[in-house]
């Protein structure tokens, strides 16, 4: 006789006041805030790692394909570099783009002490982080690294979330990358509780939220890796209204889906127009946007010790930025339905402004994109967040971006704002941001931090 079926809770609420005990929860059992910035500096000395430039010539096992012209590993693994020609109504355009289609892991272990949620952050090195060194998941891997494609070593920690127990998890979410260098790249968003013991050695630390949130004030600590997992998470439901219902803006954000006609379709890298190459970089013709580049790794301390590859370099430092107004008592952001050639369904929700803002400097005011001026031009007293944080530092070199949360108002960023945005709640975003290609990566970037500047006004 099999035994009588078990119900469960459907709601994540439990869940999510557990993670808010965990924000609240300033100091951690294991290690203080203070030392964490000191110990990713002390592995990033020791593991001495060094990134040089080398010509593409220089890459072992990768090459530019005789036919058309892709830049790809041996192995047949990893990720290429292809062309995408964008078509959409009133312009299109060519580009490179990374295709990796394999789904990585971005997963982080959590664990109680004394009562509270710890977080296992490791110190990982990538040669894109502009300070090599940062505060990454638990476990960070493509399906490539972990099933040894490199020939490296294992992914530690990985047998926790490739069959974890269902009521063990916290958070599952596939989550997109960047739309604009990727095509329709994804990866699984987990956190997984665990019970028994975890030795972790000098790479890896457990945090509390509220210590990893602190962190996320200061530059180049966090990595975007670790941001999207705890964006992913869930947060308690606290208010109940905003300027749209939520079934409001799934239809606002539906029909933003259906009313764009994007046509992507990958193209041979050597035929892409308006770009050029060199002995060193695939780079546009009048220098704008991104380059793509080789580098050598040396002494890295990863699975594998050393290595070559391609990687995307941005020519300048971006902008990524959330105009932020109180309606009634009730904070609200100015999310922007933004349509990039990667994305698998079009659309997804963005930041107010989301650019480098030198790749526009020769327009007219008119001509840049929306709200970018009113954003960099904000009165100091107006800024709630200001941080750097870099991008993915597997893929791509130096590419920064200055965070922004701006207190904005009705002359600036008006009640009814213009086609393509909508006002959204924290709380509306991040019931978004648990489920698949609703909320960018740029977008959950702040996320993680939207909680600790609408604190003061209670009602999310």
């Amino acid at each position: 006789m099999s035994a009588p079926a078990t119900l469960v809770e459907r709601s994540r609420a439990r869940t999510a006041d557990r993670l808010a005990l965990s924000a609240a929860t300033a100091a951690g059992t294991h290690t203080a805030t203070a030392e964490v910035p000191r110990w990713l500096e002390e592995h990033r000395r020791s593991v001495g790692t060094v990134v040089r430039r080398i010509p593409f010539a220089e890459l072992g096992h990768w090459s530019f394909a005789a036919d058309t012209g892709d830049l790809r590993h041996s192995s047949g693994r990893f990720f290429t570099i292809e062309g995408l020609h964008v078509e959409r109504p009133g312009g299109e355009w060519q580009q490179p783009i990374i295709v990796q289609p394999e789904i990585g892991i971005l997963g982080i272990l959590a664990k109680e002490f004394d009562g509270v949620l710890h977080f296992l952050m490791q110190a990982k090195m990538e040669p894109g982080n502009p300070n090599l060194v940062q505060l990454s998941p638990t476990v960070q891997a493509t399906r490539s690294n972990y099933t040894k494609a490199h020939g490296g070593s294992e992914v530690r920690y990985l047998e926790h979330f490739l069959d974890p127990e269902r009521e063990r998890v916290l958070t599952d979410v596939l989550q997109s990358e960047h739309g604009a260098w990727f095509y329709r790249k994804r990866n699984r968003n987990m956190i997984v509780e665990v019970d028994g013991d975890v030795p972790a050695d000098d790479a890896f630390r457990w945090l509390t939220l509220g210590q990893i949130l602190e962190l996320l004030r200061l530059d180049n600590v966090v990595n975007m890796d670790a941001r999207t997992v705890l964006a992913s998470a869930p947060a308690p439901r606290t208010g109940t209204r905003a300027l749209s219902s939520d079934s409001g803006l799934l239809t606002w954000f539906t029909g933003e889906r259906a009313r764009h006609d994007v046509r992507a379709r990958r193209m041979p890298l050597r035929e892409v127009t308006g770009w050029q190459s060199d002995a060193y970089s695939v780079s546009r013709a009048d220098g704008r946007f991104f380059r793509v580049v080789a580098v050598s790794v040396e002494g890295a301390g990863r699975e594998v010790a050393g290595w070559t590859q391609p990687i995307l370099e941005p020519v300048d430092q971006g902008v990524v930025a959330f105009a932020y107004r109180v309606f009634d008592g009730v904070p609200h952001v100015l999310a922007h339905a933004r349509v990039e050639g990667g994305f698998l369904d079009t659309v997804e929700l963005a930041p107010t402004v989301q650019c480098a803002p030198a790749n526009y400097a020769h327009l007219p005011a008119g001509d840049r994109p929306p709200f970018l001026d009113a954003i960099l031009n904000a009165s100091p007293d107006r800024v709630r967040y200001s941080t750097v944080h870099s991008e993915e530092g597997g893929r791509f070199l130096d590419a920064e971006s200055r965070c922004l949360i701006v207190e904005t108002d009705e002359a600036t960023t008006p009640a009814q704002p213009p086609p393509g945005y909508h006002w959204v709640t924290p709380g509306q975003l991040n019931w978004l941001a648990g489920h698949s290609r609703y909320v960018n990566v740029q977008a959950r970037t702040l996320l993680t931090v939207l909680g600790t500047v609408t604190a003061g006004h209670g009602a999310r």
